[in-house]
């Protein structure tokens, strides 16, 4: 289906703000659920996909995020699944890349592509990627992803490297009693390749059989006395601290005296940044999901293919969307999971 944009006469767009009055400017959009990886914490070993006709186009997607960025959004991120398995996505990010207004053009990535995919998606005009990076023990990283291949992800970030991306953060969900003795293996190798790193707080998304979250999981807080006995860590200024310096993004980081890499943490347990969230996600089947942690969601899938090219319905329905942003997630690792898509399915 090619989507072209209706260019009749419209009001001048409405800024995306909820009911707490928080400005709604990034936007996560999953390209497709699947992944080449199953990892433990993400999705069940036996995940069944979603089928070809229930995602969106590759056009959908890019009429989705015109929209957006119509309505005052400067910041997307590429998500999965694992983004780069998808069928002809290169041709996606060429055509975000050239969309005008948009200050931040980000992906996250399993990393197990990017040797191949690292030169064209900088040419597309990606300026930072995210890699999930858990572990550096080849036998640890393939039981965690359960069919990752560790040489190639490392393969992939000295690629992405060589390019010269603005900047390259690697993510690891530090689970106690699996890889949180490689908290500073993980840090040595920021620094010594000059990436950033952010440690997370495992998201009970899904129910999963390979471990109960509560007895894996490992707090920001733990996290951080720890790794300052050995690297002291630094808020960015003299006036930030741990709960108060955020990034655009659920990240809170710190800075060493002697690297130029940091260190964050995401900590949606251990210190809830709900109060300040500034973003939503599209899912691989079109669902606008306001809220990470809660169903809150419209389907905009059904909007594009009833109202094919019609940017003022579209963008009426985001907007109206915001009404239904929810305050906060409400996350228990005492309970079982309330939320049971998995987090490939939410994107990542």
């Amino acid at each position: 289906m090619k989507l072209t944009q209706d260019t009749g006469q419209e009001k001048k767009p409405n800024q995306l703000v909820d009911r707490y009055q928080r400005r709604i400017n990034y936007v996560r959009f999953s390209v497709t659920d699947r992944c080449d990886f199953r990892c433990t914490y993400c999705m069940s070993e036996k995940m069944k996909f979603l089928p070809r006709q229930k995602i969106l186009t590759l056009e959908e997607l890019y009429f989705l995020a015109t929209a957006f960025v119509e309505l005052g959004v400067s910041k997307i991120r590429i998500t999965g699944g694992e983004p780069m398995v998808r069928s002809n996505v290169i041709s996606l990010f060429d055509n975000l890349g050239k969309i005008k207004g948009l200050d931040q053009f980000v992906m996250t990535t399993n990393g197990s592509q990017l040797e191949k995919f690292a030169q064209p998606l900088k040419d597309a005009g990606v300026k930072r990627i995210n890699i999930s990076l858990d572990s550096l023990r080849k036998d640890r990283f393939k039981a965690i992803t359960r069919t990752g291949d560790l040489e190639e992800v490392l393969k992939g970030i000295k690629k992405a490297r060589e390019v010269g991306f603005e900047k390259l953060k690697i993510n690891s969900v530090i689970m106690r009693g699996e890889n949180d003795d490689e908290i500073f293996d993980l840090i040595h190798f920021a620094r010594d390749n000059d990436l950033d790193i952010t440690f997370i707080e495992e998201m009970p998304l899904g129910n999963i059989s390979d471990h109960h979250r509560k007895n894996t999981y490992v707090s920001s807080d733990w996290l951080r006395e720890k790794i300052t006995g050995v690297f002291p860590l630094q808020a960015p200024d003299a006036e930030s601290t741990f709960l108060e310096k955020a990034s655009n993004g659920p990240s809170k980081y710190f800075t060493m005296t002697d690297s130029n890499s940091r260190v964050g943490f995401i900590s949606p347990h251990s210190h809830n940044f709900c109060d300040t969230c500034n973003r939503v996600r599209v899912t691989a089947e079109g669902r606008l999901l306001l809220c990470l942690g809660n169903e809150h969601s419209i389907d905009l899938r059904a909007v594009l293919r009833q109202h094919p090219g019609n940017m003022a319905i579209l963008k009426s329905t985001i907007v109206a969307a915001m009404d239904i942003k929810p305050k906060s997630h409400e996350f228990n690792l005492d309970d079982e999971p309330r939320i049971l898509r998995f987090m490939n399915q939410t994107g990542g």
